[in-house]
């Protein structure tokens, strides 16, 4: 699909590109090293190994640059084809249920964490959930 540039859009990008003012800099007063308050994970597509390596990886991370809170995104499991196999858990093979498990576990994570919203995750219509972090 072909477009054609307007005359008064070709103006336009000339007297842009022709200005000599200086643009205002936005990143001014933005520290590099800024801590974040949050940080977000999304696990779709991980497998239930890779999510909880991913996720602990990040726990670390977070904790020692400071960072307040991290939301992971799991996805609500309702296309797992783990529903219908009789001989796997429900609880444990779906990531929404199985890495808020992995992190109750392991006490070198929680002795990072402040809280985790476990509502969030027996929530149905929920597909993700908050860790709060101490201070480092």
């Amino acid at each position: 699909m072909t477009t054609k540039i307007s005359d008064k859009d070709k103006e336009d990008w000339l007297k842009f590109i022709n200005n000599k003012e200086e643009i205002e800099n936005k990143d001014v007063g933005v520290k590099e090293n800024a801590i974040f308050q949050q940080k977000t994970l999304d696990l779709h597509g991980y497998t239930i190994r890779d999510a909880n390596l991913a996720v602990s990886n990040l726990i670390f991370r977070s904790y020692n640059k400071g960072v307040k809170k991290i939301k992971i995104i799991t996805g609500k499991g309702m296309r797992s084809n783990n529903l219908d196999d009789p001989y796997k858990s429900k609880d444990l093979s779906i990531l929404k249920y199985a890495v808020p498990h992995f992190i109750l576990e392991k006490n070198e994570l929680m002795e990072m964490i402040d809280k985790i919203d476990i509502d969030q995750v027996d929530n149905l219509n929920s597909g993700e959930f908050n860790i709060y972090l101490k201070k480092k």
